[in-house]
């Protein structure tokens, strides 16, 4: 795919929230770094304290990975100073202005829990939890309001989402919200996963194929029945992450 082409429609078309939900907004400030003088039994400690098996580290505002408390536990001594262990997913970080997508993005190709967030200097200013950004994306996709989840592989060419809409308002549907992926099995065509207002999706499925779209997933959410827990496994599901 053109990236380009994918960036045009992203800015033009796009959803709105894409503007806003960036990283430094939901920065967790009660995750502390550890610094090099620090010692690994402070490090567990804090860990306990606040319930994470995971911490950064950083020397003079510069981020230099993660210390993971299986690590620590490994040295097993709480005067080890965290200067002589070697930090872990010294990549795992996203830039300030980046949409919470990155983060999710990060935390999964890094198999982490957390990801620092950096401003354009490269100073470290704090870290973004999977479990927040997971929270954050799912509310901005209306995953808690009760519908069903659609996903359309489109060509690039035929993508128009307000010609999508008034398809699937013909069946009495509202779009509610709207997300684009790449498609990972054919470079020149999108994933499109639209989020809708109906739990029924059996005749809105069949007019979208009716109108040549090809609905390669969907997701039907029944009133009472799922969780929140569930509504976010769908998410990452739909984001394959």
């Amino acid at each position: 795919m053109n990236e380009n082409r994918l960036s045009d429609v992203l800015k033009s078309k796009f959803i709105p929230y894409l503007s806003f939900m960036q990283a430094y907004e939901y920065i967790n400030n009660l995750i502390p770094p550890l610094k090099l003088s620090d010692k690994t039994g402070m490090a567990l400690a804090w860990m306990e304290e606040i319930r994470t098996d995971v911490l950064p580290v950083i020397d003079k505002g510069v981020f230099l990975g993660l210390i993971k408390e299986e690590r620590i536990f490994e040295v097993n001594n709480p005067d080890t100073l965290i200067a002589d262990i070697e930090p872990s997913n010294p990549q795992c970080w996203v830039f300030s202005d980046k949409h919470i997508y990155d983060v999710l993005r990060v935390s999964s190709e890094q198999k982490s829990n957390i990801v620092a967030v950096l401003d354009r200097d490269s100073n470290y200013l704090g870290v973004v939890t999977m479990e927040d950004s997971i929270a954050a994306f799912a509310d901005s996709l209306s995953i808690k309001s009760q519908g069903s989840v659609v996903i359309l592989s489109i060509s690039m060419t035929d993508y128009s989402l307000s010609e999508i809409s008034r398809i699937i308002e013909s069946d009495n549907a509202k779009v509610l919200s709207s997300f684009i992926t790449t498609d990972p099995l054919d470079d020149s065509k999108i994933k499109l996963t639209l989020k809708l207002d109906q739990t029924e999706l059996r005749h809105i499925k069949a007019t979208l194929e009716r109108f040549g779209y090809k609905v390669i997933d969907h997701y039907q959410e029944e009133s009472g029945v799922s969780s929140e827990e569930d509504r976010i496994g769908n998410l990452l599901r739909f984001l394959d992450i």
